[in-house]
């Protein structure tokens, strides 16, 4: 029987939690807790993994910053660096785990329309969180923009909308081979066309976004977003909140969601169903194969 192909998205912040400092060792701990869930998952899914890097990516700049020698690298750039590193742990991590299972871990660029408008109003979080006092003197000393994120403040950056995977042939040769692929990390590496030639975008695109338009490339059976709540939640952070356990597009456009956090994993889930897509599941790492099968988290189909 041919085994059905979900896209897993895992967030940034499941690699380094929130609060946590931004430690190698503990990312790789982290790592590998995250890598029991996708490799249980792998055991009866051909799985497409793609993951954040919200904290990561905020570090490589801030490390950065501090050596003055040389210019600062471009975002493209150090969302190159963010891939290969979450990418290299999660790929060991699930080797040892799945020893038999074919696993590859690519490097991948993301193409985006410059003219998007999200260069205007940057929105996607990176780096660690900050104090209201501290977020806005940086914002001064370094001439970022920042926002609120829960309580905090975050460094925001673009967020543009992907338009398309540069190695998409590669992807679907290597799933096809029924290996465990690793893949647009980080949201992908942002680039445009300059007459006829790619080239990096100072910009970080939004992982949900990626995974949702990489399940729809490959008209994938599921796309699996794991966050750090474990369901989608009305009136989040209230008395009265309540999880959606099962619901469709049509009536999540009826709610509204924290363009910071919820919000882009709910609009890229409906954007999915919305063009053809079968089953989003929402919900927490640890419940990843349970989710897909119904039993916990919150799912989202077809009217």
């Amino acid at each position: 029987m041919t085994r059905q192909t979900v896209v897993v998205a895992l967030g940034g912040n499941a690699l380094l939690r929130r609060g946590e400092p931004l430690e190698a060792d503990i990312q790789r701990r982290n790592i590998a807790k995250a890598a029991k869930a996708i490799a249980e998952i792998g055991k009866e899914y051909n799985v497409l993994l793609v993951h954040g890097n919200g904290p990561q990516v905020g570090l490589q700049a801030l490390q950065g910053l501090a050596y003055k020698e040389v210019g600062l690298y471009p975002l493209d750039v150090l969302v190159s660096e963010t891939q290969g590193m979450i990418g290299y742990m999660l790929m060991q991590e699930l080797k040892n785990l799945l020893p038999e299972q074919p696993i590859s871990c690519m490097l991948t660029q993301m193409s985006v329309n410059p003219d998007d408008p999200a260069f205007a109003d940057p929105s996607k979080p990176i780096g660690p969180v900050y104090d209201d006092f501290e977020a806005h003197e940086l914002a001064k000393k370094h001439h970022w923009i920042v926002k609120p994120d829960g309580q905090y403040f975050r460094r925001v950056v673009p967020s543009p909308k992907p338009t398309g995977i540069i190695e998409n042939d590669a992807i679907n040769t290597l799933i096809g081979h029924e290996h465990l692929v690793i893949c647009t990390g980080g949201g992908g590496i942002p680039v445009e066309y300059i007459n006829g030639k790619l080239v990096g975008v100072e910009a970080v695109i939004d992982k949900d976004m990626s995974a949702a338009f990489l399940a729809k490339q490959l008209k994938a059976d599921a796309l699996l977003i794991l966050t750090d709540t474990d369901a989608v939640y009305l009136d989040w952070g209230k008395p009265g909140q309540r999880a959606l356990h099962k619901t469709t597009p049509e009536e999540l456009a009826q709610y509204k969601f924290d363009a910071g956090s919820m919000g882009p994993k709910i609009e890229a889930s409906c954007e999915f169903i919305n063009q053809g897509g079968k089953l989003v599941g929402i919900g927490a790492l640890e419940d990843g194969l349970r989710i897909l099968k119904g039993e916990a988290g919150t799912n989202i189909n077809p009217k």
